[in-house]
């Protein structure tokens, strides 16, 4: 349980942050207390409102000084819990927001935490560069957020994780210091990497206030096709193929269900069934090149061959953005053409690509077994392993019986993506979800390395503190 936040600390808080920098109002603090799913609703005694970074280093100095918890949120677009304080301060990013450089010739962007990821695709857009990572919540998702988290998306298979994409960051550690590292360089060899420390840290090594974004060159050439499989092995047989013909031009390879389809068909408003007949399974392929004309020809080498094999039993191709961004919004609501479905259990997990295959037969079979008329709604990123495999009950089933069996039933997914040996969570973290879940899996090794890690740099451990070891 947190312990309340005494009177004079919230004294010195709002005296440091002044007008504007502090709410404590409840109809301007609830948005933040709920995560987007409904599963967890928070609590918190004071929003901390920062615009600088040293009015981040003034708030977490005085908190730490005070032994007092917080926790750090960005756009509230978190799938694990972990932005959702039960009782702390509640330092919200949102006024960071500046876009402190662009430099076309360095390729790099610097942005504050609170900087959209939409926000930074425009800067980038503006000086012919882009940041490739893409995520369907781009809109709310922050810069903080996504780096504090190690988002994945759906461009991975090409650009790396959030990870891969961050050259440098600036930070408030747990005692109030800052840290500034916001270099630019693809080379430094002078010791341990602190902003890899920070980045998937879920907030609990410091407060990320900016970073510097690795910036790569607009594409002269692009093709997005949605196609029609049989099977998943079908789908991972022609990813192989993919990857082969087109040299590394493969940007994304993303795999759904005709379930998850119909969702979408059923739920969001405008969506169009992509083929003209319904397939058992569905793959977004996007290609692209600096070469122009490369991506369509390579496109139309693989559907060919893909088809002439059997692999593909159908597919389009999109002719206009206005016709890929349509492809792609089947797959980016994949997620909220769940919500009116009723109670789903969200699995995050990543396996081997060659036992994703495995892993979907494997998992469905104990799903039916363990949950009998469950309805599962399997997509995500074939290219690089992770996929969210949601399990939702029964077509007019009860709600609460299926979700009181959502421990048990997760426990068997993760049970199997052990064994193949994946990770329970591949791009969300944590957080408050699987934090206690985590240990089941991990080695007793990594587990302590973790915890001395947290105990050097947060010895009272105030940030973030229901999350991770």
């Amino acid at each position: 349980m947190t312990v309340p936040v005494p009177s004079d600390v919230l004294s010195r808080l709002k005296a440091v942050l002044g007008e504007g920098g502090w709410s404590t109002d409840a109809d301007r603090i609830a948005p933040k207390l709920v995560e987007w799913r409904d599963r967890w609703v928070g609590t918190t005694p004071f929003l901390a409102l920062p615009k600088t970074t040293e009015d981040v280093a003034a708030v977490v100095g005085i908190c730490f000084e005070a032994g007092v918890p917080i926790t750090t949120q960005g756009g509230n677009t978190g799938l694990v819990g972990g932005q959702i304080p039960q009782g702390e301060v509640l330092l919200s990013t949102e006024r960071l927001r500046a876009i402190r450089d662009l430099d076309a010739f360095d390729d790099v962007l610097v942005a504050e935490a609170g900087v959209t990821l939409a926000a930074v695709h425009e800067a980038a857009a503006g000086a012919n560069r882009r940041f490739p990572l893409g995520l369907a919540s781009e809109g709310s998702a922050t810069v903080g957020g996504f780096v504090s988290t190690n988002a994945g998306g759906t461009q991975v298979l090409r650009y790396g994780m959030a990870r891969n994409l961050v050259l440098g960051l600036e930070a408030v550690l747990p005692t109030g210091e800052v840290w500034n590292g916001l270099k630019r360089l693809r080379k430094d060899n002078t010791g341990y990497d602190l902003k890899q420390l920070l980045i998937g840290a879920e907030g609990t090594l410091g407060v990320v206030t900016a970073a510097a974004l690795k910036l790569h060159p607009v594409m002269a050439s692009r093709a997005v096709a949605m196609l029609g499989v049989g099977s998943p092995e079908d789908a991972i047989r022609l990813l192989a193929r993919a990857r082969e013909e087109t040299g590394g031009a493969v940007e994304a390879f993303e795999l759904m269900a005709r379930i998850g389809v119909d969702f979408a068909l059923r739920n969001i408003a405008g969506t169009r069934d992509p083929l003209a007949e319904s397939h058992p399974w569905y793959v977004l392929a996007e290609f692209a090149s600096g070469e122009p004309g490369s991506a369509e020809a390579a496109m139309e080498r693989f559907l060919t061959s893909g088809v002439e094999d059997g692999l593909i039993r159908d597919a389009v191709v999109a002719q206009s953005d206005v016709q890929a961004k349509a492809l792609w919004a089947i797959r980016e609501n994949q997620s909220p053409a769940q919500k009116p479905e009723g109670a789903t259990w969200k699995h995050d997990v990543a396996v081997p690509v060659s036992q994703v295959a495995v892993f979907l037969a494997e998992a469905t079979a104990a799903m039916q077994a363990f949950a009998p008329g469950c309805r599962i709604a399997a997509f995500g990123h074939a290219g690089d392993g992770n996929i969210h495999y949601d399990v939702l009950r029964p077509d007019g089933g009860s709600d609460a019986e299926h979700a009181a069996k959502r421990d048990e039933g997760s426990r068997k997914v993760h049970d199997i993506v052990a064994r193949l040996g994946g990770s329970i969570s591949a791009e969300h973290g944590l957080g408050a979800m699987k934090t206690a879940e985590a240990l089941r899996y991990k080695s007793p090794v990594e587990v302590a390395a973790m915890r001395a890690i947290r105990q050097a740099l947060d010895p009272k451990r105030i940030m973030n503190p229901r999350v991770l070891f």
